[in-house]
């Protein structure tokens, strides 16, 4: 759902710019409180999967395809404030390096793909996750309700903007119903991508998990006394946490597969919102992203002549290039918010002893 320029009016391109800049604004303040030693480095691994994913448009029937959203399963597995700006990040690389959606309409991209599926996919995962049984399970069944329906919400909100500030009229209710059906079903592709991510992770890293974190409980030793203590506590603070480089780099491997390889694999059948756009008459207000011409464009290498190896790099220099960026902003987030903890730490004032 990579909307392209020239569908909405400057105005309205003006105004959700605007909003995409507010909501990555409060998203960086908030993502300090989600961020650790653990998530900083994960949320760079989380955006280089995404982008690695969305490059996997799979059928769903009548010459259309889909791809993952992402949002939802960012919110998961990193927290939502960290997700907002995790799927900034890859739109922001898709539209300047891969001339994936428009410049003009970036701020709808990240409204859309960002904003809103993290919005309803995190909210609709945190109640179902209330109703669902507590454990392993209940996660991954409101990992799926979740991403599911964040992909019609977003397809129903794209179609409410373009019938206020769109290039050209259309019947709203008309193209809902279009846009809301074949979204579904993209949905169910989406809701199982992420049901499987958010399985895999809880069964190696549990405690990566953003959205299960009420689920791991610290391990607890029985002292000499009997007495039942945290395992960091009984071991004087310097327990080793289990080893996180591993499974990143075990990550970063599978999204240059995916990328790298799989991603030539892929439906070349146009996505939903194409197909809907060509269906109702407006697909004619898209315009090119002006850096059509540039060297990753499309995702290929300008001037590879082997299709295969083309899409290979591109896709493996495009995860290189998320990761890279996802990582700087959390960690300088994450640098941030250690400084204003030391800094509060020190001026504290000092209680005169009695």
């Amino acid at each position: 759902m990579h909307v392209p320029d020239g569908f909405f009016t400057v105005p309205m391109s003006l105004a959700a710019g605007a909003v995409a800049a507010s909501g990555v604004a409060y998203s960086l303040r908030r993502a300090r409180d989600e961020l650790d030693d653990r998530m900083a480095p994960l949320a760079g691994l989380v955006a280089a999967f995404v982008f690695a994913v969305q490059m996997l448009n799979f059928p769903v029937g009548a010459g259309t395809s889909g791809h993952l959203l992402g949002g939802a399963l960012a919110a998961i597995l990193v927290g939502p404030y960290t997700g907002v700006l995790c799927i900034a990040v890859v739109v922001t690389v898709q539209a300047l390096f891969f001339a994936d959606g428009g410049l003009t309409a970036l701020g709808v991209n990240i409204c859309l793909m960002g904003l809103v599926t993290v919005l309803t996919g995190y909210g609709i995962f945190r109640g179902v996750g209330k109703l669902a049984p507590r454990n392993r399970t209940g996660v991954v069944i409101a990992s799926f309700v979740g991403a599911m329906v964040s992909v019609p919400m977003s397809a129903l909100a794209f179609t409410g903007l373009y019938a206020i500030g769109g290039t050209s009229s259309i019947d709203p209710v008309t193209v809902a119903a279009a846009m809301g059906g074949v979204h579904v079903v993209i949905g169910l592709g989406e809701g199982a991508i992420t049901a499987l991510t958010v399985s895999t992770v809880l069964a190696v890293r549990p405690d990566l998990v953003y959205g299960a974190r009420s689920l791991v409980r610290p391990s607890m030793l029985r002292t000499a006394s009997g007495e039942l203590v945290q395992a960091r506590q009984a071991e004087g603070g310097h327990r080793a946490a289990p080893r996180l480089r591993p499974f990143l780099l075990g990550g970063v491997a599978a999204a240059v597969v995916l990328a790298g390889l799989v991603s030539f694999y892929a439906s070349a059948n146009p996505d939903g919102l194409e197909r809907v756009a060509a269906d109702y008459g407006f697909l004619s207000q898209a315009q090119d992203n002006p850096l059509g011409d540039s060297v990753f464009a499309d995702y290929g290498v300008k001037g590879v002549g082997d299709e295969r190896l083309s899409v290979g790099l591109a896709g493996a220099i495009g995860v290189g290039i998320s990761l890279g960026v996802g990582a700087v902003v959390t960690w300088s987030l994450r640098r941030r918010a250690r400084r204003r903890s030391g800094a509060a730490t020190i001026a504290e004032p000092l209680t005169p002893e009695s």
